[in-house]
């Protein structure tokens, strides 16, 4: 991996979770730079379950990247400086079905170390092993303003992970 990034724990992260992940967004990545699918998130968030620190990420079965995220036991969380905030709008808006993101963007693949695929143009970079999934039940929805996000179809698939590393520039 790039020498830029230093290693730090979990518990040592200063960023706010919560901007982090719903305003600045992520990249959630599947596979090795062999083969892999990346999709930009703005769903998720981090904490302790298990006696581990954990990430947790959802993914609609309807995505690329879901088919990676089902074959692999390993994701990465990826987080960008402001100025790639295009990127990851088309990294979220075309399906790598259709298009080499890293191609069509100017991402950098980059080998993690835990059979991951990170990017090199990452501030930050979060390698997580697959500890638990969940589908998303409509029929266990308290609020039913939830509902719209969904059109009744499509219901994502919650991935707890064990966060394994943390990476920052």
């Amino acid at each position: 991996m790039n020498n830029d990034f230093k290693p730090i724990e979990a518990n040592k992260l200063t960023d706010n979770v919560f901007s982090l992940i719903s305003k600045d967004w992520m990249l959630i990545t599947s596979g090795t730079v062999d083969n892999y699918n990346t999709m930009t998130a703005s769903w998720g968030g981090m904490g302790h379950l298990w006696n581990k620190n954990v990430c947790f990420v959802f993914v609609r079965p309807s995505r690329y990247t879901y088919e990676f995220m089902e074959k692999n036991d390993t994701f990465s969380l990826s987080f960008f400086p402001k100025e790639w905030r295009n990127v990851l709008t088309i990294c979220g808006t075309k399906s790598g079905r259709d298009i080499n993101k890293a191609k069509e963007t100017g991402l950098i693949p980059i080998a993690g170390d835990n059979q991951t695929t990170v990017f090199e143009q990452s501030r930050l970079i979060i390698e997580c092993k697959k500890l638990y999934y969940q589908d998303i039940l409509p029929k266990n929805f308290l609020d039913p303003a939830i509902e719209k996000n969904y059109n009744g179809s499509d219901y994502h698939r919650m991935y707890v992970g064990e966060i394994l590393s943390v990476k920052k520039k």
